[in-house]
C-alpha cells in the first residue's frame, strides 16, 4: 500500500474568492474523487484550524493499493481538473509518498 500526503498554503484571495472559501471548495473536489479512481483506498482532506504561521491551509491524506495506482491517479482526467483548479489558488505545496 501507498499512502500520498500533501499539504498546501492557499492564496489569501484567488479565483475570485478568499483562502477559506478557497479551501473548503478544494476540500470538496478532492472528496468527490472517491469511487472514481481504480485503486484509490481512502482519502481524506481536512481544513486546518490552528492557522499557526508553520501550519498549512489544507492537507490531503489517501491511499492507493500500490504505486502504479498512484501514478495512475496522478494521470486521471478527473484528478488533473483538481490539481489546475488547486495550482491557481495555492502559494506552497508539500508532499510525502511512501509504502507502508
Amino acid at each position: 500500500m501507498v499512502r500520498h500526503i500533501v499539504m498546501w498554503r492557499l492564496k489569501e484571495e484567488a479565483e475570485g474568492h478568499l483562502k477559506w472559501d478557497n479551501a473548503r471548495k478544494v476540500k470538496s473536489l478532492l472528496e468527490g474523487l472517491k469511487g472514481k479512481i481504480p485503486g484509490l483506498l481512502r482519502l481524506d482532506v481536512g481544513i486546518d484550524f490552528s492557522r499557526a504561521d508553520s501550519s498549512a491551509d489544507l492537507v490531503l491524506f489517501s491511499e492507493f493499493e500500490n504505486r502504479a495506482a498512484l501514478d495512475d491517479y496522478q494521470r486521471h482526467p478527473e484528478h488533473l481538473k483538481v490539481a489546475a483548479f488547486i495550482g491557481q489558488v495555492r502559494t506552497d505545496r508539500f508532499l510525502v509518498d511512501y509504502e507502508v
